[in-house]
């Protein structure tokens, strides 16, 4: 059963995975964005965002409001 937590759940992960992707791989390419300044893309707090959505995600898990297999 797919809830609402679980679709906003989910976008929030694929936020922090491309988060991610671009903290790791595509510095130069972020910095030729105009809001570089604004919302700088630093690794350290990108990994903490991840590891902050997996660890919501797996209270989700566990209180069965993320589809369970």
């Amino acid at each position: 059963m797919v809830t609402v937590e679980g679709v906003i759940w989910f976008l929030f992960l694929l936020d922090a995975l491309g988060a991610n992707f671009v903290a790791v791989f595509g510095k130069k390419w972020w910095k030729k964005k105009k809001f570089h300044k604004v919302l700088p893309m630093s690794g350290w707090w990108t990994l903490l965002y991840l590891v902050l959505v997996l660890w919501v995600g797996s209270a989700l898990f566990r209180l069965g409001l993320i589809c369970q297999w």
